[in-house]
């Protein structure tokens, strides 16, 4: 857009000096419009931001799984302590429901089974007996971080093996892991339970002969 403005002033045409009743014209030059840079420009002005959470959540989740793979099976003061707090925060907000545990059935041709059990989480003094049949075979043990070996005869037919909670130690449940062989070594079942004071986690095995 220009403008034109006409103004009078005397202008001497030989040395430049102002002669009355000259008019002379002035052009305006209008001032460009200035742009906003497009790269300023979006729509989801949020969207930068999240990007880059989204990218640092990611890195964390890596090196998270990463961290489990190198520690697998390591039990660190650090892990302990983290099972510790879980069980305590358990214990704290909430009751634990008196509710028996099915470990399976299984079928075998041998004269016995050999048990072995711990407590896999922190050890808190956890307390269990073991009945085949509703009949008590192991009384009052109390879980250790290391195995404990029991060997329980079976008879011909069913036999029903539970452990009965008898505590939930310091803090709840009563958490334990377990194996079963048979005679000759093959393992039968491995499995964990998770018991209020006073459930049965339970397990039969049918001896065949």
């Amino acid at each position: 857009m220009c403008l034109g403005l006409a103004v009078n002033a005397q202008v001497d045409d030989s040395k430049g000096k102002i002669k009355k009743g000259t008019k002379k014209s002035i052009t305006a030059v209008p001032s460009k419009e200035i742009k906003k840079p497009t790269v300023l420009e979006s729509k989801d002005k949020t969207s930068g931001f999240k990007k880059a959470y989204d990218k640092a959540k990611k890195e964390e989740a890596k090196k998270k799984r990463e961290r489990d793979l190198k520690e697998k099976g390591i039990l660190s003061k650090a892990k302990i302590a983290e099972e510790r707090f879980l069980k305590s925060f358990k214990k704290i907000n909430g009751q634990y429901p008196v509710i028996d545990q099915d470990l399976g059935s299984f079928r075998t041709q041998s004269k016995s089974v050999r048990i072995i059990c711990r407590d896999f989480q922190y050890p808190d003094g956890d307390r269990i007996t073991i009945l085949v049949n509703n009949v008590p075979v192991v009384y009052n043990i109390t879980l250790r971080r290391s195995y404990q070996v029991f060997t329980i005869p079976l008879q011909k037919g069913i036999n029903k093996i539970a452990f009965k909670a008898l505590n939930q130690g310091t803090s709840g449940p009563n958490t334990a892991g377990f194996k079963v062989y048979d005679d000759s070594g093959n393992l039968i079942s491995s499995n964990e339970w998770n018991l209020a004071t006073g459930a049965k986690a339970t397990l039969l095995i049918a001896k065949d002969k």
